[in-house]
């Protein structure tokens, strides 16, 4: 079964959690804190291998965690850190944030890796908290939360060379004719409901590889016919092969043929219609392809038309020896154009805040402050007091007095509620 899009969660593993621990020993009276450092969680990292061409397993492994980091013990040991969850996606995976839809990476490389979810990083244990002012500190940080997202997976097939062209022109079968691949072929509409790849490799040219592009009808670049389920895997292509039906076995006109499909290229995508493409007038072993050939002829010129017959194999050796040498005139970069998003917070925007409210409750979003909370052990007074002081000197005690917070009113960050209560100046 060939799957190019499906929707997973993915989560880097969180920290490991800081500990709380002093120093214990004969002799050693007054010995301090060594709590040692969580270990760090493993990421998510999406890795292209060549030996895939579906994202079919995905259907089944919808959810993905790494593994958390171990914990810090006494005598400063550090926690270990967990390893990093490893995933094979098919070359041509490009990734999107489910939310925004922006591309994250684009993969088609053998080896190519993505870190698509980060592990968070270990919590300090109290050895790292102590100072002059407090030499026995008795809290310790949590582990840092993994970053955790819905992401799509979406596979556009990576071929020099797509096969386009309306249902039933014979695109399978001359694929089946010029490669080893052996797609489905029958004398219905949509035989072909997956894109089919094959690799040329005929004496005298350098190999290429071909996809068959599932046929494209009227509309496809709205959606219709599952058109942009189709239209996708022409993205990746330097060179389109436009299969007519020039016999128009169908009751169709090759002409109209022709145009109708490069509309719904043009229609999708500006840039489809701008790919160099070969006309192949094919099922010229019928007799009423003469009519057909001669006026596709008259309409795109003489040289631009290779009459073909993809059962017999009449005209297909040229037609291919035609292909290799524009291929070898065209550049082997990526068609690929859409910028990837590459977003690095700054120290703005990770310690800003934004503030929302209902009634007498107050909700706080920043990323630094969310972090803060996450890392905090709520059930240990002394580091309740550490995200008090840090909460009250970064400001946003003070802005939500601004924002209209009483005394008494509810203050939310995460999953975490406590009651504002700000002492009053004396007059």
């Amino acid at each position: 079964m060939f799957v190019d899009r499906t929707k997973i969660y993915v989560k880097g593993g969180d920290g490991g959690n800081g500990i709380v621990a002093f120093r214990r020993e004969k002799y050693v009276p007054l010995g301090g804190p060594d709590g040692g450092d969580g270990g760090r969680g493993g990421d998510v990292i999406l890795k292209v291998d060549q030996g895939l061409r579906t994202l079919l397993d995905f259907r089944y492994q919808q959810h993905i965690r790494a593994d958390r980091g171990d914990h810090g013990k006494g005598s400063s040991k550090h926690g270990k850190g967990a390893s990093d969850t490893v995933v094979k996606v098919p070359p041509g995976t490009q990734v999107r944030d489910a939310e925004t839809e922006a591309l994250l990476a684009d993969l088609t490389e053998e080896g190519e890796t993505f870190v698509v979810a980060k592990g968070g990083r270990g919590g300090r244990g109290n050895s790292r908290f102590a100072s002059s002012a407090d030499k026995a500190p008795k809290y310790a940080e949590k582990g840092e939360p993994g970053e955790e997202r819905w992401v799509w997976l979406e596979l556009k097939v990576i071929a020099d060379v797509g096969l386009v062209g309306f249902p039933n022109a014979g695109k399978s079968t001359f694929l089946s004719r010029v490669s080893a691949a052996r797609p489905k072929v029958a004398d219905y509409p949509f035989t072909t409901l997956a894109p089919n790849l094959g690799v040329v490799d005929v004496e005298g040219a350098d190999p290429f590889v071909i996809a068959d592009i599932p046929g494209l009808i009227t509309g496809a670049h709205q959606g219709v016919g599952l058109g942009h389920d189709f239209l996708r895997h022409v993205e990746r292509t330097r060179l389109l092969v436009h299969i007519v039906d020039a016999a128009g076995v169908d009751g169709r006109d090759p002409v109209d043929d022709y145009h109708q499909i490069n509309d719904e290229l043009r229609l999708y995508d500006e840039r489809l219609s701008r790919l160099t493409q070969v006309v192949a007038a094919n099922k010229t072993d019928l007799p009423q392809a003469e009519d057909g050939l001669n006026r596709l002829r008259r309409e795109l010129g003489e040289d631009n038309v290779f009459p073909i017959s993809a059962a017999t194999g009449a005209g297909v050796r040229e037609l291919l020896y035609r292909v290799s040498a524009l291929l070898a005139e065209l550049p082997q970069e990526s068609q690929m154009t859409e910028d990837v998003a590459v977003f690095t917070p700054g120290p703005d925007e990770e310690e800003t805040v934004r503030i929302e409210r209902e009634n007498d409750t107050f909700t706080l979003h920043g990323p630094r402050l969310e972090k803060l909370v996450a890392m905090t052990d709520f059930d240990n007074e002394d580091a309740v007091k550490r995200f008090q002081r840090l909460f009250r000197l970064w400001g946003h005690e003070d802005a939500l007095k601004d924002a209209g917070a009483k005394n008494g009113d509810t203050v939310r960050i995460r999953d975490v509620e406590f009651t504002f209560w700000q002492e009053q100046d004396d007059e």
